[in-house]
């Protein structure tokens, strides 16, 4: 018989996940279900440039996929049962991810649970309502509608000062300069970074004619404004909201032992510590790195996290040595418009250094990694020898487990996955 593997979500992690399993096992011992509710593989990382009005490469997953002996599911998750090992599904269609109706239920030998997050409203009155993500595709779409409509001189205000809330303003403010574009940063513009990136940034910005609003809580929105916390009341004709992420729910609403904000609990290979047939990548897990400080939600985070549960799980399926790679850091990236970047490199936690490349080089930089990221995801079975090993049915414990309890500090570093999300 079989052993059944349900990989949920997509993205950067679950479609990176599912490749490299079916590279790791025999198709005639596996079945991989690759589950997404959109018929197209998104690059969250350019979400911002959609938004902007930039048109980006169209990308079905059926042709990513074809080959690969991964079948891909277009539905959407509802629920998941962890004790009777089942997914419910409702079904979407191939155009754009709309429901169907058809409801079904999947079983799994091993779920692989990569459904990332979404945007957080942070609880601020007014933020659900009126401002605009930009976490998903069908947000970034929704901003682009919206710009598309705005008449020369009209505010747009970006909230939070992070590494989304930079590249979507200075995205949008040059691709529409006749817009008045502001940035709302609860700490100083780029505080986090090195003193040569900070004079850079603040001379990309200056030369966009982008203002900006440091030390500024957003405390509500309104369909035409934002207020602060010392009650300026700022005008804007659309509110993009960039103040973090927040993962999904389903989780959550398991027996799996996930943390406060609903991340799963996972051990150094991805499993879950409380459902060990149940491992989480990405967005989805709590794991730390260096220093244990949590992983930062991110597409340089998530796709090491993808290939440690892979070869984890193809390891004690065959009987193999289970990795043990420490997870790091090298660098953020970020696009500050299309001729513009910045690099900042860090240390393995994270922590900015004195190097950093800025300018038209850094712009090309990262727009590497961005495609690389891309043709990782869309090639799965290139870039590293392609090893199918035999499930054996005893399923063996695998050798040399690294320590388990607690978050992971496993990983590895693949430069084509260090995009700042």
């Amino acid at each position: 018989m079989q052993h059944r593997i349900i990989v949920l979500g997509a993205g950067y992690t679950g479609a990176s996940a599912a490749g490299r399993l079916a590279r790791r096992l025999r198709r005639e011992d596996v079945t991989i279900t690759l589950v997404n509710a959109e018929p197209d593989f998104v690059e969250r990382v350019r979400n911002h440039e959609l938004a902007a009005g930039r048109q980006l490469r169209h990308r079905p997953l059926a042709g990513m996929l074809a080959g690969t002996g991964v079948e891909l599911r277009l539905a959407r998750v509802t629920g998941i049962d962890v004790d009777r090992r089942t997914v419910a599904l409702r079904d979407t269609d191939a155009n754009g991810g709309g429901d169907t109706g058809g409801d079904a239920e999947l079983e799994y030998d091993t779920l692989v649970y990569a459904l990332g997050s979404r945007w957080h409203d942070q609880g601020v009155p007014g933020a659900a309502e009126h401002a605009h993500e930009i976490a998903g595709r069908p947000g970034a779409l929704r901003v682009r509608e919206r710009l598309a409509r705005l008449e020369a001189g009209r505010p747009v205000v970006v909230v939070g000062g992070g590494l989304t809330g930079l590249e979507a303003a200075t995205e949008i403010a040059e691709a529409r300069p006749d817009l008045d574009v502001a940035l709302a940063a609860r700490g100083g513009l780029g505080d986090w970074l090195s003193p040569k990136a900070r004079r850079h940034l603040r001379k990309v910005v200056d030369g966009l004619g982008l203002t900006v609003h440091e030390h500024t809580d957003v405390t509500a929105v309104a369909a035409d404004r934002i207020t602060t916390a010392d009650g300026t009341s700022l005008p804007s004709a659309l509110t993009v909201w960039t103040t973090g992420f927040a993962v999904h729910p389903i989780a959550r609403a398991t027996a799996l032992e996930t943390t406060g904000p609903g991340q799963i609990v996972v051990d150094a290979t991805m499993r879950s510590v409380s459902h060990p047939e149940v491992y989480a990548i990405g967005d989805a897990a709590m794991v730390t790195g260096p220093g244990d400080k949590p992983l930062r939600m991110s597409c340089a985070s998530g796709v090491p996290t993808a290939w440690q549960a892979a070869d984890a799980i193809a390891a004690r399926l065959t009987g193999g040595k289970l990795p043990n790679v420490p997870i790091r850091y090298f660098n953020q990236c970020v696009s500050l418009g299309r001729k513009e970047g910045l690099i900042q490199y860090v240390t393995a936690d994270d922590r900015a250094v004195d190097t950093a490349l800025t300018g038209r080089l850094a712009a090309l930089y990262k727009e590497v990694v961005c495609k690389g990221a891309a043709w990782g995801v869309a090639h799965p079975t290139l870039g590293i020898p392609t090893r199918r090993r035999a499930v054996r049915t005893s399923a063996p414990a695998a050798v040399e487990a690294p320590e388990a309890g607690g978050a992971s500090t496993a990983g590895r570093k693949d430069p084509a996955a260090e995009a700042a999300a």
